[in-house]
């Protein structure tokens, strides 16, 4: 079955960087679009960045040219580099991929202070 993995969330002053990280199993990783999401807390859950299986990106407005999603196929892994934090980047952080139906991590946390 679909597995996500979500790793590598913290505390954090702003200005500082985190790596998130997607251990991805039960299905083709390598031909799969993977998503990030974040949900903050009393707001919806809102996409942050998309990576298709070609590497293709695409990422929310009000993290461009701060954060940087990647893939190892060959280690079933998504990664989100997040430099520049803000506090407004606080949320829990979801892994996502969409076959046949939503799959999600359990997320991981990030905190970002003032």
């Amino acid at each position: 079955q679909v597995h996500l993995v979500e790793s590598g969330g913290g505390l954090v002053q702003a200005g500082g960087s985190l790596r998130l990280s997607c251990a991805a199993s039960g299905f083709m990783f390598s031909i799969s679009t993977m998503r990030w999401y974040r949900q903050a807390p009393g707001k919806q859950r809102e996409v942050v960045a998309t990576i298709t299986a070609g590497g293709t990106t695409n990422y929310a407005d009000s993290v461009k040219g701060r954060f940087t999603v990647s893939r190892d196929n060959a280690e079933k892994t998504m990664y989100l580099q997040m430099n520049s934090l803000k506090p407004e980047d606080t949320g829990v952080y979801y892994c996502n991929t969409y076959i046949a139906a939503n799959y999600w991590g359990q997320g991981t946390q990030v905190t970002v202070s003032s």
